[in-house]
């Protein structure tokens, strides 16, 4: 029976040698992945803050909104308000010219009935 040595778990702790380029390479790639690593990291945390201000500027304009429509229907409904008051006033004024024409009517009426009463008396 053959033993293969090349798949036997005898030889863990074997070292790789790497001629110097290659070294400088590997280094280069692992000071590179820990400097990207650190961007993305990075890059994670602003993403997130600027989720955090846009969700909180989504909520300033949705209650600036609300707010503009508030404002919106008070005006509407002082505008309403304005309209049902000079219509008011139209009808009083109207009310006081006929009251005003039957008092002139009324007092011509009695200064006549006067006249000719004492018409009859004379």
């Amino acid at each position: 029976m053959m033993s293969w040595s090349s798949f036997s778990q005898i030889d863990i702790n074997s070292q790789i040698q790497l001629t110097k380029p290659i070294a400088k390479l590997v280094i280069k790639d692992l000071i590179q992945y820990d400097g990207l690593s650190e961007e993305m990291i990075t890059l994670k945390s602003i993403i997130d803050e600027t989720n955090i201000r846009l969700n909180i500027q989504t909520e300033l304009v949705s209650n600036l909104n609300s707010q503009l429509t508030n404002y919106q229907n008070i005006i509407a409904k002082k505008d309403e308000q304005f309209t049902t008051q000079k219509e008011l006033a139209d009808r009083l004024q109207q009310d006081l010219k006929k009251q005003r024409l039957k008092t002139k009517l009324m007092g011509g009426a009695g200064l006549l009935l006067a006249v000719a009463v004492a018409s009859i008396l004379n």
